[in-house]
């Protein structure tokens, strides 16, 4: 495990990294990537609880470093996908599940954000989370930890971009669509994820 700010994040942005590399890259690069990362402990134990910021800092970097851009990017968008069922599943109420696709698309999409923003001491860690409601809605985070220390000639934060999509697409409209505008890998100075709705 990593020392870190003693920030934590939900077990999924690991346990799901590695799901979507064992299907993309294979359980030997898996292993591998992990060990690297100093996290080999977590091949044989999957976390049950919150997990060291540190951790996911150093699994994600690691993934940068280890496999191509573009296999970077699909693993980053399997888990993330991945991350967005699971929340789905377990932890969205079932009456929110009902009632945010029968709303009107506008009003859903805010519910939806504000829910995002109230739990993003779930995922976040120590960066800081802010809703913009405008038009179009964005999630912004500054200091982002998924692409914290990274260079990119592209936004790095897929894993974010894609499990919000995935909880908009269900909850709001299908057509739902999540695009990362600003990265603190490519030079910004905040990660912000705009939400187009179909």
């Amino acid at each position: 495990m990593n020392a870190g700010s003693g920030a934590r994040i939900g077990p999924n942005a690991i346990i799901q990294l590695g799901r979507a590399l064992d299907q993309i890259a294979g359980v030997a690069v898996t292993d591998g990537l992990f060990d690297t990362a100093g996290l080999a402990t977590y091949r044989h134990a999957v976390p049950a609880g919150m997990v060291p910021e540190g951790d996911v800092i150093a699994l994600y970097g690691e993934l940068r470093r280890g496999l191509s851009p573009a296999a970077a990017r699909a693993v980053a968008r399997m888990a993330g996908r991945n991350t967005g069922d699971y929340l789905l599943e377990h932890r969205i109420p079932r009456a929110a599940r009902r009632i945010l696709p029968a709303l009107p698309v506008r009003l859903a999409a805010r519910a939806l954000l504000a829910a995002v923003t109230r739990h993003a001491w779930t995922f976040a860690g120590s960066a800081t989370v802010r809703a913009e409601t405008g038009r179009p809605l964005a999630v912004v985070l500054v200091d982002c930890p998924i692409c914290r220390g990274a260079r990119s000639p592209a936004p790095a934060c897929d894993y974010y971009a894609a499990t919000f999509e995935r909880l908009f697409a269900v909850l709001v409209h299908p057509a739902a669509s999540v695009a990362e505008t600003e990265c603190r890998a490519t030079g910004g100075g905040r990660c912000r994820f705009e939400i187009r709705l179909g």
